[in-house]
């Protein structure tokens, strides 16, 4: 299975590891990209010396491209920018915010740059910019969401712009790699399903609690503009509590502080988000990266020859 995004970044799968925050570690990263797609290490807010480390365990481990997700809300972005051009990251993708002050010197450097997108406009402003392709992400996602699904905006951006888009948002198998080219997209990108890869160093509770979640169990809190999909959980119902009674975006923020890091590094799932998407009741066990890949590709191949068929 090879599409534009293969030859471009010289991957053997069109499929991308999501750069989840205190989940997508140098060792998950590492596997996925041996295993022929994009692993991507999350750098969330972590400072670059912490980046750094990621980068190194990644390239003591394989030499196939990979990537690093630079969060755009974190206090230090410029340092982590100057980090990736200075260790020659092949690819970086971008979310929460706009990377265009960064573009011409990432491309300078030889990277390539992919930033998410949840909206048409904003994919047509970073073409313009320079950027080498998009993550189009539906709010069927874990974490941080925009407004639209992934079924309505995927095709929408495809059709907007000249560059290979990734499907992001509610996908975890084949099914829904196969429905992503045909809605025009060049690949997808998978967080929900790669949490539960055995090279994920993500707490065993956390994983747990994906391979059990349903079909409704996750929901949105925070405030607009900045809503996350979590799952459903005592720390959930806390923030609608709040939003209940009116709370203002400075208490939202400061219930969600370091709760990540509480269901991520510490295992609790009760009291820390739980960031997962939509996808998760399709993730029913853990398995090797590699082998979530060759099921997702197989999977995408049996239904496209299928859907072949109907002509």
């Amino acid at each position: 299975m090879k599409t534009t995004l293969c030859s471009l970044l010289d991957i053997e799968y069109p499929i991308f590891q999501g750069g989840m925050a205190w989940v997508a570690t140098g060792e998950l990263a590492a596997a996925v990209s041996s295993a022929g797609g994009l692993g991507i290490i999350g750098a969330g807010s972590a400072p670059p010396e912490v980046v750094r480390q990621e980068i190194q365990k990644v390239r003591n481990i394989t030499h196939k491209p990979f990537g690093v997700n630079v969060y755009y809300m974190s206090p230090f972005v410029d340092e982590i920018i100057d980090l990736v051009i200075r260790e020659r990251v092949p690819v970086i993708t971008t979310g929460a915010g706009n990377p265009g002050k960064h573009i011409s010197r990432l491309k300078e450097a030889g990277i390539k740059v992919f930033p998410v997108i949840a909206s048409v406009a904003l994919a047509k402003r970073l073409e313009r910019l320079g950027v080498d392709g998009l993550i189009a992400e539906g709010m069927e996602c874990g974490g941080h969401v925009g407004e639209i699904t992934t079924m309505a905006l995927v095709p929408q951006v495809a059709a907007a712009v000249n560059v290979p888009v990734v499907a992001a948002g509610g996908i975890a198998t084949g099914r829904g790699l196969a429905a992503s080219l045909v809605l025009g997209a060049a690949g997808v990108q998978m967080g929900t399903r790669f949490i539960c890869a055995s090279e994920c160093t993500v707490h065993e509770n956390y994983k747990k609690a994906v391979i059990k979640a349903r079909d409704r169990d996750t929901v949105l809190t925070g405030f607009p503009g900045h809503f996350a999909r979590v799952l459903n959980n005592k720390l959930a119902k806390k923030f609608k509590e709040l939003e209940i009674h009116g709370a203002d975006s400075s208490d939202l923020e400061k219930l969600g502080t370091g709760k990540l890091r509480a269901a991520a590094v510490e295992g609790d799932v009760e009291n820390g988000s739980v960031m997962m998407g939509q996808s998760a009741a399709l993730v029913d066990r853990v398995m090797p990266a590699e082998e979530i890949i060759l099921e997702v590709v197989r999977e995408a191949e049996e239904v496209l020859r299928e859907t072949n068929r109907l002509l």
